[in-house]
């Protein structure tokens, strides 16, 4: 059935998300008039996770709405946005419908990661990349070979907050799976729930910056250059939505953190990708020249990883007038684990989502999809949007900020309300299949939505690693 022709209603608690969404970036709650019901994914959780996700894809669809109604020559009025649940859908889920050559890729989650027995509780681990697994086998005084069989065994022999405080001191990541109650006494949720849902501060002032005015409504930011610097979901799903709407965005990695190959494609589309190690003289002097001609960086590390290399926001801002800075982080860089490691499945375990969706009541369990990550690269991308929009009448140096932690925060604080529309019966998968440099690929098709606006990204997903490291607008 086709996407846009299956019928949903939007519960008041999606249309409540949203909402606050749409405040916390300072816009007009009018512009809200302009979403049309429905949408709904249709996610089975014992959670709103429906409201939470259609909140922030709405969030961003306005967004790029306002700025389309700002293209071309004669500027018109601002675009409806109608989602449809089945792109939704399947734009959440989307590790699960990719393909290469036909394929399907390998399991998400690496032999260490998961949720294991320890002690009188539970801890979630992550260890899907090659330097969080081994950080994880020193601490726990593994060899590098050792199976999970010996992994299972010496954690039930330790005390699940014994094994979190380790972890956070060497680097691993690692936490004990809490309650909602226990979460609440912990001193990082108080941190957490002292953050607005999304951070938008000015930096600096600044002029203006002189940038051409998009003459494609459904390419509203076509000209802007973005300089991704992030991993895995978060980040690269709020890049890739700016890449959809016509942005030049440029992902730069360390060759010394090879990233997962299948995992960078489906989130990859419309960007190209380079590898630059700041360490070395030569490749921090080409990093500076591309920095030099950016509108929007967009970070997905520790605050402190990049600070360390100068390129804190603040020090953005000041070296950069004009420039937009979103920043995307799992604890919210404040708090005592403000630098700390985190992702989606671990925020979700520290904060009692992993209790409230357990399958059984003896087991944690995990949200249907990594719907905080999805949630925050949305939310984030809605941020960078309406910054640019401001800044083309107010200037301005700008950080966006949005944490996952923040998020949760917001999800389990959304109502469950009786009366929430039941889900309804997946329909098929909303992907195509195109050639690419890496093979035949199958990816979905966007979520993001507005009348007029783009239903497919402008190109598929290159290789990591794969391009030079250069604009590929014009000066």
């Amino acid at each position: 059935m086709d996407n846009e022709a299956r019928p949903a209603a939007t519960s008041t608690t999606s249309h409540a998300a949203l909402q606050r969404m749409w405040v916390a970036l300072g816009e007009n709650e009018g512009h809200l008039a302009l979403v049309a019901p429905g949408g709904e994914p249709g996610l089975q959780s014992h959670l709103p996770v429906d409201s939470l996700t259609r909140g922030a894809v709405a969030a961003a669809s306005l967004a790029a709405a306002l700025l389309a109604a700002e293209a071309g020559d004669e500027p018109a009025g601002v675009p409806h946005v109608a989602l449809g649940p089945d792109r939704i859908r399947t734009a959440l889920t989307s590790d699960r419908h990719f393909r290469l050559d036909g394929k399907e890729p390998p399991g998400v989650w690496a032999e260490f990661s998961g949720f294991w027995r320890c002690g009188d509780g539970w801890v979630r681990t992550h260890a899907n990349y090659p330097h969080h697994r081994g950080r994880l086998l020193e601490m726990l005084g593994l060899p590098t070979d050792a199976d999970t069989a010996a992994f299972e065994d010496r954690l039930a022999s330790l005390d699940p907050l014994q094994v979190e405080q380790q972890a956070g001191a060497v680097g691993a990541i690692a936490v004990a799976v809490r309650t909602t109650e226990e979460w609440a006494a912990h001193p990082q949720a108080e941190a957490v729930r002292g953050l607005p849902l999304i951070t938008m501060r000015l930096l600096c002032d600044a002029e203006a910056p002189k940038r051409p005015t998009a003459s494609n409504p459904a390419a509203p930011v076509a000209g802007i250059r973005v300089l991704d610097l992030t991993r895995v979901i978060a980040g690269p799903v709020a890049t890739r939505t700016l890449a959809l709407l016509g942005a030049d965005v440029l992902r730069v990695d360390s060759p010394a953190l090879p990233e997962v190959g299948w995992q960078h494609l489906d989130t990859g589309a419309g960007k190209r990708s380079t590898l630059l190690d700041l360490r070395q003289a030569a490749d921090r002097r080409t990093f500076d020249g591309l920095l030099s001609q950016a509108d929007v960086v967009v970070t997905g590390y520790r605050p402190d990883a990049l600070a360390a290399f100068g390129l804190s926001s603040e020090e953005l801002a000041e070296r950069h007038p004009g420039i937009v800075v979103g920043r995307i982080s799992a604890w919210g860089g404040t708090g005592p684990w403000g630098g700390r490691r985190g992702f989606d499945s671990i925020v979700q375990a520290a904060s009692g989502i992993g209790w409230l969706e357990s399958p059984d009541g003896h087991r944690p369990g995990a949200l249907p999809v990594q719907a905080l990550d999805h949630t925050g690269g949305y939310l984030l991308a809605a941020g960078v949007l309406s910054s640019l929009r401001r800044m083309r009448h107010e200037g301005g140096s700008r950080l966006v900020e949005v944490s996952l932690a923040r998020l949760a925060q917001e999800l389990l604080a959304l109502p469950r309300e009786p009366e929430a529309v039941a889900p309804m019966p997946p329909a098929e998968p909303t992907t195509v299949t195109v050639r690419a440099p890496s093979g035949e690929i199958t990816y979905a098709l966007p979520a993001l939505a507005y009348e007029g606006g783009p239903t497919d990204w402008p190109a598929p997903s290159h290789p990591w690693g794969s391009d030079g490291p250069e604009w590929a607008t014009g000066a």
